[in-house]
């Protein structure tokens, strides 16, 4: 037997290299020979491209007693076109390895698609056939209506929908969009046929007025060329763009609780308008905002679940409404969550401490740096899939913001101090200019709630 000792040779350990800097991606541009603007961002190795059209067909457009006409109509959009039937689009979007979705909302709607970039020609194609020559035939477009009318007896047992409408209708004129639900109640929705469909379309669906994004792995791909010969196939007559009215809201303190007997638990909504994405302070706002109510560990949370175990969650959070080319949009700002219904007052009571407290008090550096942390550090693993870049630009495009907006905005949130913080979400959440809506047994609740003294109360059906 040998006594050698075979030697084992260490190898040094890896090291960690420095992190490369991250940025969102900046998109190029190109404008096709119909008009169509297109947003374009090369991104290697994302193999499912994403390609998301904006529409310039906003909500107030709609015709007067017609509220959901475009929510139909960006349904009807994946239904057929002149050469293909329902059945046998969504055959060639499956052979193709595609999805199709569509959205309407009150600044536009929204065209999505997801295609393998090996099948980018033939997604497009249908994408263009499906913008270009819809068919909206009369019983898909009765159909639709018919899910949407079953659509919105289940929203009225939601509370969280039933919440929304409230809010949205206490704090903006009735004359406007904004107050009144964005698909449509039921009785404008009964309204829909398919020439109301086919007639907003021809007035609002044209390729001067919309964006395509298109987000992947291009390499190899001659866009413009191929852009040209599906989406560029589309053409109507140039129109001018919609324009957008201000937003204007009466956010003064009061709280409307929408009645629902023998509820357990109570829906709270508390909001109010505010700047939007082109104001200078909200980057500041949403840090702040994330410092109130955005996480587990926020201020709203720690008390009202950790210490008083009241709710599961109650967020805060700050999001667009409808902007103008000038920059003269707002956006909504809110506080929301469900507590259980003996809890309703006392949540609402520690709620407004807390918010005095932040006025009085401002955050704290630890919580300011936990925010940026999570804000900025997340980024780029939220923005890892085609698909969320592609809706940030489109998002960009809806709010006429430019192209570096997302880039500079975490540049800016990680430049933020606190004080800077503090000031945006203290003057985001004044407690005197807060309307809150509260979906529950008002039997219960309504007495405890008026005797905060947050507002005058009024019951609702």
């Amino acid at each position: 037997m040998s006594d050698h000792t075979p030697a084992m040779e260490f190898h040094p350990q890896p090291q960690p290299g420095t992190p490369a800097p991250w940025a969102f991606p900046a998109p190029e541009r190109l404008t096709l020979a119909n008009g169509l603007t297109v947003l374009h961002c090369h991104r290697p190795g994302q193999q499912l491209v994403a390609v998301d059209v904006v529409l310039d067909a906003p909500l107030a457009a709609e015709p007067d007693g017609l509220d959901g006409v475009a929510s139909i109509l960006a349904r009807a959009l994946s239904e057929g076109t002149d050469t293909l039937t329902a059945e046998e689009f969504a055959g060639e979007l499956e052979r193709a390895g595609a999805t199709l979705d569509t959205h309407a909302d009150h600044p536009a709607i929204r065209v999505s698609l997801e295609v393998p970039a090996s099948r980018l020609e033939r997604g497009l194609t249908l994408l263009g056939d499906a913008l270009r020559t819809p068919a909206l035939p009369a019983d898909e477009i009765e159909r639709l209506v018919a899910n949407r009318l079953d659509e919105i007896v289940h929203e009225q047992a939601n509370p969280a929908r039933r919440a929304a409408k409230a809010l949205y209708g206490e704090l903006f004129p009735a004359a406007d969009r904004l107050s009144r639900p964005r698909a449509g109640t039921a009785e404008t929705v009964r309204r829909i046929d398919r020439d109301a469909v086919r007639a907003f379309y021809d007035a609002h669906l044209r390729p001067s007025t919309a964006t395509a994004v298109v987000v992947g792995d291009l390499a190899g791909t001659d866009l413009a060329a191929l852009l040209e010969g599906t989406l560029g196939r589309w053409t109507a007559e140039p129109a001018t763009p919609a324009a957008h009215g201000p937003v204007s809201a009466d956010d003064t303190g009061r709280v409307v609780i929408v009645d629902r007997p023998g509820s357990v638990q109570t829906q709270l909504l508390i909001g109010r308008i505010g700047p939007d994405r082109h104001d200078p302070e909200w980057a500041a706002q949403v840090l702040g905002t994330y410092c109130l109510g955005g996480t587990l560990t926020s201020r709203l949370d720690r008390v009202l679940r950790e210490e008083k175990g009241y709710t599961y969650g109650v967020r805060a959070f700050a999001q667009a409404l409808r902007s103008s080319a000038d920059g003269s949009g707002r956006g909504m700002l809110a506080i929301s969550g469900s507590v259980d219904t003996e809890s309703t007052a006392p949540a609402l009571e520690d709620t407004w401490t807390i918010l005095r407290t932040l006025a009085a008090e401002g955050l704290t550096d630890a919580e300011r740096e936990e925010a940026v942390q999570f804000l900025v550090g997340v980024a780029p693993l939220k923005f890892e899939t085609a698909g969320s870049v592609a809706a940030t630009l489109a998002d960009q495009v809806e709010q006429y913001l430019p192209d570096t907006y997302q880039a500079d905005f975490y540049r800016r949130l990680s430049e933020l101090d606190t004080a800077a913080a503090t000031r945006a979400v203290v003057a985001a959440f004044p407690p005197d200019r807060l309307v809150t809506v509260l979906v529950g047994d008002a039997s219960v609740i309504a007495e405890p709630v008026k005797a905060l003294g947050i507002g005058d109360v009024t019951v609702v059906a």
